[in-house]
Parts: structure tokens; C-alpha cells; sequence
């Protein structure tokens, strides 16, 4: 008999992860593969079972705490003997350790003495990482905006009674220190809301959106940032009943990375129609085959398939821009994100090497992933790694949409629902099966044409599917 620690698994690249809900607490017994705790990254949700039957000896974290390090302790478990007998003394010698710091907590990085004797110099130093204040200010208009901000913290400081508490003092991890020094704010005149007042990103971007928020009504001008003026706060309850309801992380996530890719990329949308006559019939001889398989064939693989061709041959929508906005990065990989509406939000799990697969094998991938993202169990690496994004309305109609590219990405592709039409052969108009495709791409690398020429290759894979096995 012995004791267990369980674990922080592989964050799959993911920054951090938070701790939303602990299923158990000391003392509670637990069975192998029972939920003890659920940590949500940007965009999934991982559950820790138990590894084994046994008493939870102590729990190390916290709900809503932020853990950055893989392999940070969360539960110890006591092991139980085959006749389910544990130590209940260690038990409860466990127990009584839990107020102790969570382990793994990020160390608090340094600063300088000029930087804790001087706020105009910790204000220098957290933009530019210099202690030279006069040389700094001198030379860099940001610079001197953050001792201006510096001076207007002191004067609030006086009022709140936070002039004593020094930036070495301010418990908060790498992440946001990094975050502060970015916008140019002082950790020291914030409230931390975390566990044992730690400071969190949300800290830092509420203290700015609130310091904003405070020289619009000053009438001072807004220098920093994109310089977008907020939107007025309006008081809803005026008019009827009103309910505040706090979007789920994966919808604030959304919103900040559909938000970041607005203002960053110069969207362009082209439409066509493509004519899937054809495919709808091939799809419908397919039924009886994949009754067989145990899988349906959609049009998604179909659409997915085509795509990667297309990609093949058009390969600057398989681009990715750096930084330096004179490179890109080719990739030659035909990863395919896929989006799919769930009760948690918008989830885009990738599907590999496009290209590299058949029909039926991508039809079996495609069900599999879209399940477990309606069932909240895509692991992280599971979304990661798309050079492409197919977007599809069509379950819920809709003749047309302008797609928001999913950012490294530099294209998109809008699928809306089919409908039967009346097109002109040249003799007569005939019913044809008509499928609206809106492809938005980032201007800066994709220009008009590389887009028309994909878009128009799409169109006719689409419209005779055995050009797909050419």
C-alpha cells in the first residue's frame, strides 16, 4: 500500500490551463477512472481520472486557479489494498497540509532598485527594460506616455493607499508580468482576484480597460493601442427585464481571436456557386456501402478532399505571414481545420494530411472528431496545426456568409446550404444542385487572382467529383 500524485498531463502547447471544477475532496474515497478534477484550456476540457480505487489524501489546487507547468502535482491519492483497507492516519496527516502554496506556483520575476524607488523608472524599465529613465523617455514617445500614466497612478496611489507596495511584492506569474509590460502598466496599483491575492491577465485588462475607460470621460485623447474609441455602456434595465449572463471561456476566447484577426488581417471575400449535382448522386449510391462501414458519407469529406487538391495547386493560401511581413512560411502539409457548432461554442478540430486520405477513412475521421467536440473531449493537439479552415453553415441554411479567417491561416472557406435551382444549358434551364462557397483570405499574401484561380479550381473539383482522383 502507498500513495499516488497525480499530475498536470501534456498541455499540447497550450500557455495554461484552469482548474474548473474538483469532482472530489480529502478524505473522499474514489474508484479507478473516476473524474477527480476538469481543467479547460483555450479550447478544451481535459478530465483527471483517478489512475486507481483509492482515498484522496489532498487536493493541491483550487477551482479557477491558472496552472502553467506540466507535471505540477494536483491530487494525492492513497492507494487501496485489494481489501479496500487504507492508512487513515496518513490520511489525515495529508489533510492537514492544505493550506500549503500549490506547487508549481510561477516565482515572481525581479526588478531593479531604481524601478522600486522610482515609479517613473519602473514604468520605463517594464516598457523598454532599461533603468536609463532620462535617455529612454527622451528617445521614445511610448516611453514617455508610460511615465505620464507612472505619474497619474501616484497621484491615485495617494487615495487608495497602494504608494507602499513595491512590483517585487505583487504576486503574479511570468505570463502576466509579461502581459503588463506590454501594455505599460504597473502591477503594484492592481488588485489581484486570483487565489491569495495573486494578480491574473483578467487583473490587467480590466485596470486598462478601466484607465480607458476614465480618460474618455476626462476628455483626454487615447494614444495607445488601435485608438478604437469604446462602445457607450447603456443601461438595458430601463428598458424591461435584463439578465447578465458571463460568456464561457471558450466564447471570450473566440471573441478575442476573431477580434485580433479583424484588426490585424485585410479581409477579402469571393463568392461562387459550386454545381454538386453530380456529387449528390455519387454521395446517394454510397448509402448502402456505408450502412456496411458503419459510417455516412457526407459532403464534408467530399468538400475536404477537394480543398486539399486545390491547395495543392494554388499553395499561397497555404501560407502562413510572418512577424516581419516579408517573409511566409510554405507549408507543405494539408492539415484542414474543420468548425463545429457545440453547446460550449465554436470548436475547430484539425484533420491530418487531407490529401493523404481516402474518402471513407476521412468520412470516419470527420465523425469521430465533430463528436468529441460536441462532447467537450477534443484533446488540445486535436486543434492545432490547420494551414486551412472549412467553415459550414449549411445545416443551418443561410445563402451566403463573410467568414473571419482563423489567424496564422491566411484563408477561409465559407460553405452556406445547398439548394436546387433552375441554370441555363444553353438550350433550356434545368434543375441543378447548387452549393454557395465564400472564401475570405488575408490581402497582405493572397491577392485576387491566386483566390479566383483556387476558388475556380474548388468550383470544378466539386462540380465532377472524379477529377479528385486525378
Amino acid at each position: 500500500m502507498g500513495t499516488e500524485v497525480i499530475t498536470v498531463p501534456d498541455l499540447g502547447g497550450a500557455e495554461e490551463v484552469e482548474v474548473i471544477e474538483i469532482s472530489v475532496t480529502v478524505g473522499d474515497q474514489v474508484e479507478a477512472d473516476q473524474t477527480l478534477l476538469v481543467l479547460e484550456s483555450d479550447k478544451a476540457m481535459m478530465e483527471i481520472p483517478a489512475p486507481c480505487a483509492g482515498k484522496v489524501l489532498k487536493v493541491f489546487v483550487k477551482e479557477e486557479d491558472k496552472i502553467e507547468k506540466e507535471g505540477d502535482p494536483l491530487v494525492e491519492i492513497e492507494v487501496l489494498a485489494s481489501d479496500g483497507s487504507g492508512d487513515d492516519a496518513g490520511a489525515a496527516s495529508s489533510a492537514s497540509g492544505g493550506d500549503e502554496e500549490p506547487a508549481g506556483a510561477p516565482a515572481d520575476e525581479p526588478v531593479s532598485g531604481a524601478a522600486k524607488a522610482d515609479p517613473q523608472a519602473r514604468a520605463v524599465e517594464k516598457m523598454t527594460g532599461s533603468t536609463d529613465t532620462q535617455a529612454v523617455v527622451k528617445e521614445s514617445p511610448v516611453a514617455r506616455q508610460a511615465v505620464q500614466a507612472s505619474d497619474e497612478r501616484s497621484k491615485q496611489d495617494a487615495v487608495i493607499d497602494e504608494s507602499s507596495k513595491s512590483e517585487g511584492e505583487v504576486y503574479a506569474g511570468p505570463a502576466v508580468r509579461q502581459l503588463a509590460r506590454e501594455l505599460g502598466v504597473s502591477l503594484a496599483g492592481i488588485s489581484g482576484s486570483g487565489p491569495r491575492g495573486r494578480v491574473l491577465k483578467e487583473d490587467v485588462q480590466g485596470y486598462v480597460k478601466q484607465a480607458l475607460q476614465h480618460q474618455s470621460r476626462a476628455g483626454a485623447a487615447i494614444t495607445t493601442g488601435a485608438g478604437i474609441p469604446p462602445i457607450p455602456e447603456t443601461d438595458f434595465s430601463q428598458f424591461g427585464e435584463v439578465e447578465q449572463v458571463k460568456l464561457s471561456r471558450i466564447a471570450r476566447l473566440t471573441a478575442a481571436n476573431m477580434h485580433r484577426s479583424w484588426l490585424n488581417v485585410p479581409h477579402v471575400t469571393q463568392f461562387d456557386d459550386a454545381d454538386i449535382s453530380d456529387l449528390e448522386s455519387f454521395r446517394k449510391l454510397l448509402t448502402r456501402e456505408g450502412e456496411a462501414r458503419g459510417v455516412k458519407m457526407t459532403p464534408v469529406p467530399i468538400l475536404l478532399k477537394a480543398c486539399a487538391l486545390a491547395l495543392r495547386r494554388h499553395p499561397m493560401l497555404n501560407c502562413s505571414l510572418l512577424n516581419d511581413g516579408e517573409h511566409v512560411i510554405q507549408k507543405h502539409y494539408y492539415h484542414i481545420g474543420m468548425a463545429v457548432d457545440t453547446p460550449r461554442g465554436l470548436l475547430v478540430p484539425v484533420i491530418r494530411d487531407v490529401d493523404k486520405k481516402g474518402l471513407w477513412q476521412l468520412a470516419e475521421e470527420v465523425a469521430v472528431m465533430a463528436a468529441k467536440a460536441r462532447d467537450g473531449k477534443l484533446a488540445p493537439n486535436e486543434m492545432q496545426g490547420a494551414s486551412f479552415t472549412v467553415s459550414s453553415l449549411g445545416a443551418v441554411g443561410g445563402t451566403g456568409f463573410t467568414p473571419i479567417i482563423n489567424t496564422p491561416e491566411v484563408a477561409i472557406l465559407g460553405v452556406s446550404k445547398a439548394q436546387v435551382q433552375p441554370v441555363w444549358n444553353g438550350n433550356e434551364f434545368v434543375p441543378r444542385t447548387l452549393l454557395p462557397l465564400s472564401l475570405s483570405y488575408d490581402h497582405k499574401v493572397v491577392n485576387g487572382g491566386d483566390a479566383g484561380r483556387f476558388l475556380t479550381e474548388l468550383v470544378t473539383l466539386l462540380g465532377d467529383i472524379r477529377r479528385l482522383s486525378l
